[in-house]
């Protein structure tokens, strides 16, 4: 995955938590999120920083995050497995 790549799949998931209005809120590291929308809220709190990993070439830990950020849009039913590997593959052109 490109670095090109990874920033226009932070950007399909910041569209999504902004159409709906999830706010980006980091959660404490010692507790575990409540609710749904703890969790998704957490989940856009990191797409900045993942956003500054990429630029700053640190990919491994970006690719740790975005696993980490689909892993819970699966589990919360946002996107299905397969939307999922869908939004890593390459576009033609890319």
């Amino acid at each position: 995955m490109t670095k090109d790549k990874i920033r226009q799949v932070i950007g399909i998931y910041r569209r999504y938590f902004e159409s709906r209005g999830i706010p980006a809120i980091a959660m404490l590291h010692d507790e575990p999120p409540r609710t749904r929308e703890e969790a998704l809220q957490h989940c856009h709190s990191m797409l900045d920083k993942m956003e500054e990993f990429v630029n700053k070439g640190r990919m491994d830990k970006a690719f740790r995050w975005l696993g980490f950020v689909q892993a819970c849009l699966w589990v919360h039913t946002v996107h299905t497995l397969d939307e999922l590997m869908d939004h890593n593959r390459p576009r033609e052109g890319d």
